[in-house]
């Protein structure tokens, strides 16, 4: 089983909570981190914007990225919401097998 972080940022804690909640009842993820008050620089629509985001950070198996993304763009207020999968190489082996088994289990969006 391939486990994988994703990476996604949301307009608010609120909104990181209502995402994150959703991903972990449809069991599209194990456990997800909500990290508030972080400051975004980017372009967007031809000008450079900064903004207080919250992140979150979502522990899944690599096969579930597709689904999980798809209901983090259906709850999203963002028209193009930041969604990155980065992959695990390595890491504790018992914490790897538990991701796999919590998102394994009935109920599984």
């Amino acid at each position: 089983m391939a486990a994988t972080l994703i990476y996604i940022t949301t307009a608010s804690p609120h909104e990181a909570d209502v995402i994150g909640r959703a991903l972990i009842d449809s069991r599209l993820a194990a456990c997800v981190n909500l990290l508030p008050g972080m400051t975004s620089m980017f372009h967007w629509e031809g000008r450079v914007e900064q903004a207080t985001e919250c992140v979150l950070i979502a522990k899944t198996r690599a096969d579930l990225v597709p689904r999980l993304t798809d209901k983090v763009r259906e709850l999203h207020g963002y028209d193009c919401p930041c969604v990155v999968a980065v992959p695990i190489t390595d890491g504790n082996p018992a914490f790897l097998d538990w991701i796999a088994r919590e998102t394994a289990r009935p109920g599984t969006a």
